[in-house]
């Protein structure tokens, strides 16, 4: 198998593909005793697209008395060319005659359903127990978060970033105090407005915060969440958004490829979930939009090594707003860019999409679900077929070493020979 150039390696962050077998283990609460079990965020976000649309044609034929006929339905023709509908679990999209892409789904192996543990996990770092989470931190955290900030703070509890804003948004503006919440994820998240805390005091604040959630109180990540706007109009600015991650415990497929001298370009996100570990060359983005330009840039511009994004947007805008025809909305958006992503690889270039999670925007809370990750490879030279289910995320990097000709003993199964060899 000849070594390739380049491997893009592009997240769509929670775009799921159906609940694992311990998916009922997770989310459980009185009011959905099954917990994630049932949860399908690709399926559930288009079927609710489509009826959201329904329902909307037939409310405008109401006055002629006439039923509306087909909705919004989104059909993702190009994922749907690369083999997409072909997956197990997958019912909302069709099969297609000639798939051009390689094509399956993956299990998460750590027992979480987090961003920082899918991604840890794509690149070889398997977590035997998840990492903690919060209701609300500890009356010693805040005390050493508000001495490090010199102010009082307010919230400490979770909330979605949008809800939080329209709660304690006028309150933090009188008081210049951070609002500090957090989620079902293992995050310790810092809202301030750009008027009353500059940039760089957020950033410092973060940093502080960083330094003190460790130990018995050790969370994934820090996030600084700047925004800016007026009561009733706030904005997030998420192009200033920081996130302070811990370090991966063992070393990863990120660092055996710096290590061997090959590129490792982080886009987005990216960065920022490895605490900067093992990456070469950061390429920050304002939106998922731009995160397929900056990629196409990047493969352009030729990479010895991984080009590496995420397109965080999926998750953060729609899922945990809830907002299925807005999902549904992103992946049409992202389909349309596919074929300009599959026409900036090189001869000897692969793209492969994953993802690392589920968010079920039709689903109870506000939280990620415990589903299927995707998996989907395209370029030139790749056979069309089916993947069997991998058991691992960390599959995907012991791939991508294999691919870029760099040694990887750690954890994952490459399936790198699948992808060019006939038969399997």
């Amino acid at each position: 198998m000849q070594r390739r150039r380049t491997v893009a390696l592009v997240v769509l962050d929670s775009v799921g593909l159906g609940a694992l077998p311990d998916a009922a283990e997770f989310g459980v609460t009185p009011e959905a005793p099954h917990g994630d079990a049932g949860a399908h965020t690709l399926d559930h976000a288009l079927a609710a697209a489509g009826e959201a649309g329904a329902a909307g044609e037939a409310g405008a034929a109401g006055e002629a008395g006439a039923a509306g006929e087909a909705g919004d339905d989104v059909d993702l023709p190009n994922l749907t060319r690369l083999g997409l509908g072909m997956v197990p679990g997958v019912t909302s999209l069709p099969t297609h005659d000639a798939p051009t892409g390689a094509f399956g789904r993956m299990r998460e192996r750590s027992k979480a359903k987090d961003t920082t543990t899918g991604h840890w996990e794509f690149v070889g770092v398997e977590l035997e127990q998840p990492f903690r989470t919060y209701e609300r931190f500890p009356d010693e955290v805040m005390a050493a978060f508000d001495a490090a900030t010199g102010r009082a703070h307010l919230g400490n509890r979770p909330a979605s970033g949008t809800v939080v804003l329209d709660e304690l948004g006028e309150a933090h503006l009188e008081t210049g105090a951070p609002i500090v919440y957090t989620s079902a994820d293992s995050v310790f998240q810092v809202a301030t407005h750009t008027d009353v805390v500059p940039l760089e005091t957020l950033y410092a604040w973060c940093e502080a915060a960083r330094a003190i959630l460790t130990g018995d109180h050790l969370v994934a990540r820090v996030i600084a969440r700047p925004f800016d706007g007026v009561p009733g109009a706030w904005r997030r600015l998420h192009e200033h958004r920081h996130d302070y991650a811990v370090e991966p415990p063992v070393p990863t497929v990120l660092d055996a490829l710096k290590d061997a001298g090959r590129e490792v370009v982080g886009i987005g996100k990216i960065p920022d979930i490895y605490a900067h570990r093992g990456i070469t060359r950061a390429v920050p983005t304002r939106d998922d939009m731009d995160g397929v330009d900056r990629t196409i840039e990047v493969l352009r511009g030729g990479v010895d090594g991984l080009a590496f994004g995420n397109l965080v947007g999926f998750d953060a805008i729609y899922g945990h707003r809830r907002d299925a025809p807005g999902y549904a909305r992103a992946l049409a958006a992202f389909d349309a860019r596919l074929p300009e992503l599959l026409a900036a690889l090189g001869p000897d270039d692969l793209l492969m999409l994953v993802s690392d999670h589920g968010n079920d925007p039709t689903w109870h809370g506000t939280d990620h679900t415990r589903e299927h990750g995707l998996l989907l490879v395209a370029g030139p030279g790749v056979v069309p077929r089916p993947i069997p289910t991998r058991d691992s995320f960390a599959d995907v990097g012991a791939t991508v070493a294999e691919l870029l000709g760099v040694p990887w003993d750690g954890a994952g199964t490459s399936f790198a020979k699948l992808l060019f060899q006939e038969p399997y």
